[in-house]
């Protein structure tokens, strides 16, 4: 019970970002759905993946310097202020520009559209890496495994609402009903968090008292992860699992969708975003173990066998059963890093270490985005279409565009697979193990 009087701030933190992922997710998934079916190109929805991972991977890093600088609050109101500002201009943008040019992917005035609704959804990013933070002054270190599983049901609450929610917008109304839907509720998100107090340490000051010196300092970030034996090793092994995750992002919009219509497909995703509450509440009553990374690793094995058979044969049971374990699996993973960060890293450099991970993290993403549209586009897709592909394959594995986009994802869960038996049983494992054992001692 002390446990849950102490976190009664904290769970009103976890309720504003659920309010404020279900905003930015919507609009991102929205998008998606929309400019698919406005335009067929699963290179257009490709890019948008990529961009907003160019942009994540490339703000994040400053997104953290912010957090280290300021209050945590503060700087999560800030988040929904600059979130409102570019969904308003996207609107504006949708309100003055004929249809034709909106669905033209060779024209700018797209692109114009998606680059400024991406950046309001990119804004609320700050939000994931403040609270991690705010687990560490708020939660008791051998509790915080299970305030990470928190807040990974509040996402995955998240994305069990956005999705239904996108499929039947995009229906309805398209991006104008989506956006319009998105400035108030991130009003009352702000509103909201105005209201909650959050009991924080001021941000660091130097020695005679004043402020420290607001910059991103790099070197100093480098110098933190780098004194913690294999820390940096955690980061490369997400990096890399990022990198392959970049060929979810750009196809499984584009798969799903041409299997069902885009409200079957909201609510089919709606579905299976259960496994994201339910792993969640798993994790914050049982934890991740003694060793969370050897969690990670488990994790991760199961994670990339699934990925390499969900789409073995053109099956909507098995796409949601995919889907449903990729997605249990999810915060698992997300929280034994965020447990061993908290853990080893001092709190006044936390937010530039998470954004630092973030960045480097997602940087492989965007580069896997970018190439996989245009490669499964007018590679894979021949060749499973009427190529050597559907020849050899094709009268088990199916022939046709979707199972171009499916030979992808399956190659890309062999090569996850054996990258994990990789680092499962190399030496950097072993002494990230015992340095994360150490630290606790």
């Amino acid at each position: 019970m002390a446990f849950s009087r102490r976190m009664s701030p904290f769970h009103h933190l976890l309720a504003n970002n659920l309010v404020a992922n279900i905003t930015n997710f919507t609009v991102w998934f929205a998008l998606t759905f929309w400019v698919y079916l406005e335009t067929r190109s699963v290179f257009a929805t490709g890019m948008i993946a990529g961009i907003y991972l160019v942009l994540t991977a490339g703000l994040a890093f400053w997104f953290g310097s912010l957090v280290d600088h300021h209050r945590k609050k503060r700087v999560m109101l800030g988040s929904s202020v600059v979130s409102a500002g570019f969904y308003g201009a996207a609107l504006t943008i949708l309100a003055f520009t004929p249809e034709a040019a909106l669905r033209s992917v060779s024209g700018p005035v797209l692109w114009i559209f998606i680059a400024v609704t991406m950046l309001g959804v990119i804004a609320g990013n700050i939000r994931t890496i403040a609270l991690p933070t705010l687990v560490t002054v708020m939660v008791a270190e051998d509790r915080r495994d299970r305030a990470n599983g928190l807040v990974g049901m509040v996402t995955g609450i998240g994305f069990l609402t956005t999705s239904v929610i996108s499929g039947f917008l995009v229906a309805w109304g398209g991006m104008v009903a989506a956006l319009g839907l998105a400035l108030p509720v991130t009003a009352l998100a702000f509103a909201h968090l105005l209201m909650v107090t959050v009991d924080e340490p001021p941000p660091p000051t130097g020695t005679d008292g004043s402020a420290t010196p607001r910059r991103v300092d790099l070197a100093g970030t480098l110098k933190i992860i780098g004194a913690v034996p294999g820390l940096f090793a955690l980061i490369l092994f997400a990096t890399f699992n990022n990198f392959l995750g970049g060929v979810f992002m750009a196809l499984m919009d584009a798969y799903g969708l041409s299997m069902m219509r885009v409200q079957h497909w909201g609510l089919l995703w709606g579905g299976v975003s259960i496994a994201f509450i339910l792993s969640g509440l798993l994790i914050s009553r049982m934890g991740l173990g003694n060793n969370p990374l050897r969690t990670l690793m488990i994790v991760n094995l199961v994670a990339w066998s699934t990925a390499a058979l969900f789409t073995i044969q053109p099956s909507i049971a098995l796409l949601a059963a995919g889907c449903f374990l990729w997605m249990f699996l999810g915060p698992f993973a997300e929280a034994a890093e965020q447990t061993t960060l908290q853990k080893v890293v001092p709190f006044e450099r936390q937010g530039r270490v998470f954004g630092f991970a973030q960045s480097v993290e997602q940087a492989a993403s965007p580069l896997t985005a970018f190439l996989i549209g245009p490669l499964t586009q007018f590679v894979v897709i021949p060749f499973m279409t009427d190529g050597a592909g559907a020849d050899a394959i094709g009268d088990w594995f199916g022939r046709g565009p979707a199972r171009g986009m499916a030979l992808v994802f399956t190659v890309a869960g062999v090569i996850g697979l054996i990258a994990t038996v990789i680092a499962f049983n190399s030496p950097q494992y072993r002494r990230l193990s015992a340095a994360y054992a150490k630290s606790g001692a």
